[in-house]
């Protein structure tokens, strides 16, 4: 679920609560987008472009959010996590 109560241009922030053996498939957004993933209880497994990245509580990754995706719970109980994404507008040139 959304966390902003009102949109922030180029940026999302989302709370994730994956119940044990849940999966969730991103969507990759517009190229040059950074997405930040962090773990607040449990165990979440996070697949980005085929490499897989196991965070604990307290654990925060970041990985290219244009590419496909995907978090899966990777506990017994239920996971929390915050997804926070910087987008990149198509109109803004990126390296």
């Amino acid at each position: 679920r959304k966390l902003l109560p009102d949109p922030v241009p180029g940026m999302e922030i989302d709370h994730l609560e994956l119940p044990p053996g849940a999966r969730m498939i991103g969507v990759p957004h517009t190229p040059g987008t950074r997405e930040y993933l962090t773990c607040e209880r449990g165990r979440i497994r996070l697949v980005a472009s085929g490499d897989a990245y196991e965070l604990d509580e307290g654990d925060v990754v970041a990985f290219r959010g244009d590419q496909k995706h995907s978090y899966e719970n990777a506990g017994r109980g239920t996971a929390i996590g915050f997804s926070v994404v910087v987008l990149v507008s198509p109109l803004v040139p990126h390296a």
